[in-house]
């Protein structure tokens, strides 16, 4: 794994907002605006590197699918802070019952160096974004800068493999919604929908955009429908599970919701038991059944333990997207612990890997079971936020 810096192209964000990117800058708090979508370097990898992430991938998606049949099987939901018994019959029953579901994606944060075994840092399994950049504008970025190399990057045909396969568990005679929040300002969601969309269409399927906030209750029948009144049977929502089962709207969902028995009358995309893989608890359950595993990182609920003392901690928020909320501890200080009302997990401090002054995290793709692909973000400071920037990369 190695930084290399190059000239941008000429008329690069113009190029990039023609294949879907329409967000490739990023508006700093001094008003700024710096490039998200950064070509003024790239990563190379070695071919036996990448064959070498995407075996540990895949076995760390093996592990959370086994740390989330613990869940269920022991019902453990409280930890992951979900105490409405309903909600958590619901997420059990969607578990038991997935194969019956479509389920699409997810993206693992790896800390990697190119030197030492990848590790977890957490596991966005349900409303996963910077997906368009990793599938579409980086791959024409390395066709045109790069002719005949390679990169780790199969997302489009997998996508498109995976919704053909999953067609049959769709409802017959329903086109498939694809929702957004309209709160979305960047844009982002709206293009990740979209190429979600894009996909599914590629697939053969019936598609209906739509906002999550134009989603009506038609009250007569007991069912969600769209502006034009028609049933949503099936739709692809990104929005997170924690939003959808707590809004005001929250109650008609866990009432019509199809966990694939056929007796609701929405099924939603991603499944209800995703809840079990996007939640930071997760990772003190995966060190729980998978001591000293080379790819995870030390994590606890109960407090950072011995973490505090030895190499320092990292408070994450149950949920929470774009590093908000999350507190870096250095070893020696005294411990902070959250109270119930602010539930976290304490996972061993594992500062970013420094290529250059910059702080990279790798962004591994899963599409159904299988390694699918990378998107590479760098940060200025510890923690990979909003200012993050998308870095593409090669195979050499």
């Amino acid at each position: 794994m190695e930084r290399h810096t190059i000239e941008p192209r000429p008329g690069w964000q113009q190029t990039v907002e023609a294949q879907g990117l329409i967000y490739p800058l990023t508006r700093y708090p001094d008003d700024s605006l710096r490039p998200y979508w950064d070509e003024s370097a790239y990563y190379s990898f070695t071919l036996p590197e990448v064959e070498a992430l995407e075996e540990v991938v895949e076995e760390l998606h093996g592990m959370c699918l086994a740390a989330a049949a613990h869940i269920v099987d022991r019902d453990r939901f409280a930890d992951l802070g979900i105490e409405d018994p309903r909600l958590a019959e619901l997420i059990a029953e969607s578990w038991r019952r997935r194969d019956e579901l479509p389920s699409l994606y997810g993206r693992f944060d790896l800390h990697y160096d190119g030197s030492s075994p990848a590790k977890m840092l957490e596991y966005n399994a349900d409303t996963p974004t910077s997906l368009v950049e990793a599938a579409s504008p980086q791959w024409f970025w390395m066709e045109e800068r790069f002719p005949g190399a390679d990169q780790w990057n199969s997302l489009h045909e997998r996508l498109v493999a995976a919704w053909k396969r999953q067609a049959p568990l769709l409802p017959p005679g329903a086109p498939l919604h694809f929702a957004h929040s309209a709160g979305d300002e960047l844009g982002e969601d709206l293009m990740t929908v979209a190429y979600l969309e894009e996909t599914a269409q590629q697939a053969g399927l019936e598609t209906v955009t739509i906002s999550m906030e134009d989603i009506g209750w038609d009250q007569l029948s007991g069912r969600f429908v769209d502006q034009r009144l028609r049933f949503i049977r099936a739709c692809f929502k990104l929005y997170p599970w924690e939003w959808l089962a707590t809004d005001d709207f929250g109650p008609h969902v866990l009432d019509t919701l199809d966990n694939g028995g056929g007796t609701g009358s929405t099924l939603w995309i991603e499944p209800a038991w995703k809840m079990l893989l996007s939640n930071k608890a997760l990772l003190a359950i995966l060190w729980e059944l998978y001591p000293g595993h080379p790819n995870l990182l030390p994590a606890y609920l109960d407090g950072p333990r011995e973490l505090a003392h030895t190499g320092g901690y990292v408070a994450k928020p149950l949920l929470g997207r774009e590093g908000a909320g999350v507190t870096l501890h250095e070893p020696g200080a005294e411990p902070v612990l959250r109270g119930p009302d602010d539930p976290c997990c304490y996972q061993e401090l594992a500062p970013l890997p420094d290529f250059d002054g910059n702080r990279v995290v790798l962004g591994a793709w899963v599409v159904e079971d299988e390694a699918a692909g990378l998107g590479i973000r760098e940060s200025a400071g510890p923690v990979t936020d909003e200012y993050a920037r998308f870095l593409p990369h090669v195979i050499r």
